[in-house]
């Protein structure tokens, strides 16, 4: 990219600014730009007006800048000014900009020195300028003064967070050499949002104003908080000057007197000054612009694409057709329909490949959590040997019974049975939320009709609530019907017969791949006087077989 070109780069930014600005939006878009960041007092007017030459920003106790000022500054052989809000009023007297700035700042905030993040834009056009945009933030405040709200430093704080955030944002961290560098508001802000220091600048300001014997040469060489931008001295008009009208002009060339003749600032009296600060602002943010421009292009082209994608579906769009609302209306339920399906389908025109959604996760919830929740069920095996063990007692009674009753059988199982209510009622409530979850993702499309959009997604939910109950009334009966009738008929119940049979049949062939399902001990109590009490038997549990063994044979 030639100079030329490179010159180019901040109008062309600043048109875009502008274009925004008009439409009132940023269409999500971030542009390159500088934030001026600094605490009340820090002299953050006194550079930009440096910057001008021209006395043109509001002054005053307590905060002066109410609403961000976007000020752009082209270099032009004539002098001028001209805001976006008045575009075609130009204005050569810096004192009438001024009194327009407080004006169009007291039309949004009022006179209660409230704030506003509705930025205003200023363009000044001269021959002493460098092509730059800066954004002069409100000065960052800790006590609210006159009718301003009780949270006026909050306001502030996140006014200043929604520019500087964005990675695309320079920070300009204005600091008074005066005060402690650690704790300074502006740093304090950058380290925040850019922990490495790669997108602040610092600017020391009021390095006049220095305890007598003190310096700030170890800031300005960056080394005591290191910035990969660096430091910039400046030395402002004093409150004096300024009250005695003192020139701009004058003013710079007492700067420059004052760093040359500084035995701790002349070895880099060449980087300091107001007329450098310009000049590596200029440079900063046209390599900065560079540096964002292909990502920035990739982002407004794939916005231009979905605008173009959006304005296609209007395409066929009659105004004076009478029919067209109730055609319009046909047509979005139809497609909310199509999308629903699709979605629980799995055939939807978008794939998400960050999470399950719609179809594919109702059969996880099927597959996945359902058995899990099953598996997940308390069970204490030592307290289900208990409950065994009564049952088969209190069934008997007084007498010693041989074999295991029935009944004690069906007690204990159907106790189990009715376990799986818990997880089926869950895994229902699951598959409901993600039905609606899913139709709220299907009315997106719908977003341009808020009440069209509601209405359906509520009849919609609704339906699903409705269902929901009967769903696990359905449930619930199945269950039930497990738990009225145990068929031990059933070809997968494992009796005592099945056991043995299947015991059998494992001497008879061997099966390769016979999953174990389960094994352990399992005491046997009561099965005889005259065999002589409980005994313990080691089982295993196979997909095919059910064995018994005790001291290392196979007995069953």
């Amino acid at each position: 990219m030639g100079n030329r070109e490179m010159e180019e780069l901040i109008p062309l930014v600043n048109r875009l600014q502008d274009a925004f600005s008009a439409l009132g939006q940023s269409c999500l878009l971030e542009l390159p730009q500088i934030a001026v960041v600094g605490g009340q007092s820090a002299g953050k007017s006194s550079v930009l007006e440096n910057f001008v030459g021209r006395d043109f920003l509001p002054r005053g106790s307590g905060i002066v800048t109410r609403r961000p000022l976007v000020l752009q500054l082209v270099t032009s052989k004539a002098e001028y000014a001209e805001f976006l809000h008045s575009k075609g009023k130009k204005f050569t007297d810096f004192d009438e900009v001024r009194h327009e700035i407080e004006a169009e700042t007291d039309r949004v905030t009022g006179m209660n020195k409230g704030i506003s993040s509705i930025p205003i834009n200023l363009r000044v056009y001269s021959p002493h300028v460098l092509n730059l945009t800066l954004i002069d933030l409100p000065g960052i405040t800790k006590v609210p003064v006159g009718d301003q709200p009780p949270d006026i430093e909050y306001q502030i704080r996140e006014m200043i967070m929604q520019f500087i955030t964005r990675e695309n944002c320079l920070i300009l961290a204005v600091t008074p050499a005066n005060t402690d560098l650690a704790n300074s508001d502006a740093l304090k802000l950058a380290k925040e949002v850019d922990p490495q220091g790669l997108r602040t600048i610092g600017v020391i300001t009021k390095l006049d104003l220095m305890d007598e014997g003190t310096d700030a040469r170890d800031v300005l060489e960056n080394k005591l908080l290191p910035l990969r931008r660096g430091y910039v001295g400046v030395v402002n008009r004093s409150q004096k000057d300024i009250d005695g009208k003192k020139d701009i002009k004058a003013a710079m060339l007492a700067e420059r007197k004052f760093f040359l003749s500084h035995p701790a600032y002349r070895h880099i009296a060449d980087r300091m000054g107001t007329p450098h600060l310009q000049k590596v602002l200029n440079q900063q943010l046209t390599n900065h612009i560079r540096d964002t421009l292909p990502n920035f292009r990739n982002k407004l082209q794939g916005q231009l694409l979905s605008i173009e994608h959006e304005v296609e579906a209007y395409k066929n769009f009659k105004p004076e057709d009478p029919t067209r609302k109730t055609k319009a209306l046909l047509q979005m339920v139809q497609q909310f329909a199509v999308d629903f399906e699709k979605r629980i389908e799995g055939s939807g025109d978008q794939v998400d490949t960050l999470e399950l959604s719609g179809g594919a996760k109702i059969n996880r919830i099927f597959h996945e959590r359902f058995p899990f929740e099953i598996v997940k069920m308390e069970f204490n095996e030592k307290e289900l040997r208990r409950e065994i063990s009564y049952a088969i007692k209190n069934i008997h009674g007084i007498r010693t019974g041989l074999f295991t009753p029935d009944m004690a059988f069906e007690a204990i199982v159907k106790k189990q049975i009715v376990k799986l209510k818990g997880p089926s009622l869950k895994s229902v409530d699951l598959v409901i939320q993600e039905l609606i979850n899913t139709v709220k993702k299907c009315t997106k499309k719908l977003a341009n009709f808020p009440r069209l959009c509601e209405e359906t997604e509520r009849i919609v939910a609704n339906h699903i609530r409705e269902r929901e109950g009967k769903t696990k009334d359905q449930v619930l009966l199945l269950i039930d019907i497990q738990v009225s009738y145990i068929n031990t008929n059933h070809e997968d119940f494992i009796g005592f017969a099945n056991a043995q049979q299947r015991s059998s049949q494992v001497h008879k062939k061997t099966t390769i791949g016979n999953q174990v399902i389960r094994k352990g001990w399992l005491t046997i109590s009561n099965i005889g006087i005259m065999k002589g009490g409980s005994k313990g038997y080691w089982f295993v549990l196979t997909a095919e077989s059910l064995s018994w063994y005790k001291d290392d044979e196979n007995i069953l």
